[in-house]
């Protein structure tokens, strides 16, 4: 993260116009300490103090996040998911091991809605290669608003993954009828292998006679001729063979 003082402020900035002014100073002063407990409780109590409303976030406030941190978006989340990542930004232990403990004990005893927040995160948090498995374990969850979360509007993945975990990532947001190009990033890790196991998630759906997501389309086109990608979008899926 390039210019993380500037998006805490903008997101500061956003809270304070979404949350009253007495859940304001009260996280205020939360975020003002590296105390763990302090953090843990904070954490917790969230929604009880700042609520659970949908914030609303100007044109120009969405232009600049994009500009201090390209692929995140706050879009419909709600106060208290927004206000738990900016405490977890404003976290700063000195101590590696120990800030790596404190943001993963969160992680073994969080409900469902903590989950999202901590996987939300993500693009915020210091020494971003500890949260590289974490993050890979996230993808295995079966819990929707979760996989969404790591999902839409988040840079992590595409700046952290190996390309196995960054594919798989991919792979399960078809699966499970994600919206696929709200994925930030699927240009740039557009991969040969990952070609070859969307093609073979293709012919498996077509052998069920069910459709295929058009994203999938675009992801494959530019490792086979046009030809190939003819054939195989009409259900011929056979001596497929790809560019180098």
């Amino acid at each position: 993260m390039e210019r993380p003082e500037e998006l805490k402020a903008l997101i500061a900035e956003i809270i304070a116009a979404n949350i009253s002014a007495e859940a304001w100073n009260w996280l205020n002063t939360y975020a003002s300490t590296n105390s763990v407990s302090t953090l843990n409780i904070a954490f917790g109590i969230m929604p009880r103090k700042t609520g659970k409303a949908i914030i609303r976030i100007s044109t120009g406030q969405q232009a600049l996040l994009q500009i201090i941190r390209p692929g995140l978006l706050v879009d419909n989340w709600t106060a208290d998911r927004l206000c738990r990542v900016w405490v977890l930004s404003q976290f700063n232990e000195p101590d590696k091991d120990k800030y790596f403990h404190t943001i993963e004990n969160l992680f073994s005893v969080a409900e469902m809605n903590e989950e999202v927040a901590l996987y939300s995160a993500l693009p915020l948090l210091n020494h971003p290669e500890m949260w590289v498995n974490r993050c890979a374990q996230g993808i295995r969850s079966n819990i929707g608003v979760v996989l969404e979360a790591i999902m839409y509007g988040n840079p992590y993945p595409v700046e952290n993954l190996a390309e196995a975990a960054w594919n798989q990532m991919v792979l399960k947001a078809f699966f499970t009828e994600k919206q696929v190009d709200k994925l930030y990033g699927l240009d740039d890790r557009a991969n040969k292998e990952l070609a070859r196991i969307l093609i073979d998630y293709a012919s498996e759906r077509h052998a069920a006679g069910r459709e295929v997501n058009a994203m999938l389309w675009y992801l494959v086109e530019k490792f086979v001729n046009p030809e190939e990608l003819s054939s195989m979008k009409q259900g011929k899926f056979h001596r497929i063979e790809f560019s180098k």
